[in-house]
Order: C-alpha cells, then structure tokens, then sequence
C-alpha cells in the first residue's frame, strides 16, 4: 500500500513580533487623542470650624433659580429653558451696577445630573459673553488676549456669585 511522508511543519519566525507589536502600540498612543473632562470651577464653603462670614442681600438682588425632581428649570419662579436662562442672567448680572448680586440655585433630590450641568454651563456661558462684551467695549480685544490687571478688573466688574442649595419641602 502507499505509505504516507510524514512532513513536519516547518517553524514560524516570531523575533521580530515583539518588535512589531510595541510600534503598533507607540503607533496607536501617538495618533489617539486623550479627551480631558472639563469641569466647573466652585470654591467650597468653608469647613464648619472656620468662621463663615453671613451678609444680608437685597431681595432684588436675588436671581432664583431651580431644578426640581423631573429637571424643570425655573427662574424666579417662572419655568424656561436653558437659553432663556443665560439671557436673563445675562440681563440680571449687567443690571446691578453695585455688585452685590447672588445667583441662588436650589435643586431636587432626584435631579438629574445632565440637568444640573446644563444649567450651571448656561450661567457659566452669561458670565463668558458679559466678560468678552466688556473686554470689547474697554480694551479692543478678547477677555483671553486681555492682560492680567485687565482682566481682574472684568471679573471685578461681573464676580460669579452662585449659592447653591436643596429645594427645601
């Protein structure tokens, strides 16, 4: 009968697999991009052991704003969106000449953490455009191109003053 050849498999060439697979990961490191989470920049309240300063504010200088449970947004009382809300804090913000206004926030338990973002991104987004306004109007150029004591004086002029706070049942 026939009789089979037994052939062997001739070995593969792995030298250089190691070579080729740390320049695909180089490769793949230096071509991706890493995406940064931005934030909201707050300052805390103080802890409880240090001295908290308490001032009386003018109820008309008081913008309330609120997100209940089901993430509508309200500002004095009055339900909007989130573009009504940047101009009427826009308009609020440029209306008091004295400084000593306050954005109260309140929000539900259950508010939803897109919706509070939202928001504090369109009061956020106000505070931008009366910034830039002001650096065009006094200096000729973008609140980022304005120098350091320019810029202070705009953040003196349009200071963010945001309270925040439960919805209290």
């Amino acid at each position: 009968m026939f009789r089979r050849k037994h052939r062997e498999v001739p070995g593969l060439n792995t030298t250089s697999t190691a070579d080729i697979s740390f320049m695909l990961l180089v490769f793949f490191l230096v071509t991706s991009s890493m995406d940064t989470d931005h934030g909201l920049g707050r300052k805390l309240s103080p802890m409880d052991d240090q001295k908290q300063e308490q001032q009386d504010i003018n109820r008309s200088n008081v913008l309330q704003i609120s997100i209940d449970d089901n993430d509508m947004l309200s500002c004095d009382e009055k339900t909007v969106t989130l573009d009504e809300l940047r101009q009427q804090v826009e308009s609020f913000v440029a209306s008091r000449q004295n400084n000593h206004h306050v954005i109260a926030v309140e929000t539900g338990r259950k508010t939803s953490y897109d919706a509070y973002f939202n928001m504090q991104h369109a009061i956020v987004q106000a505070y931008h455009n009366l910034r830039e306004r002001m650096a065009q109007k006094e200096y000729g150029c973008h609140f980022a191109q304005c120098s350091e004591g320019q810029r202070e004086a705009i953040i003196a002029r349009y200071p963010q003053r945001i309270s925040e706070g439960m919805i209290k049942r």
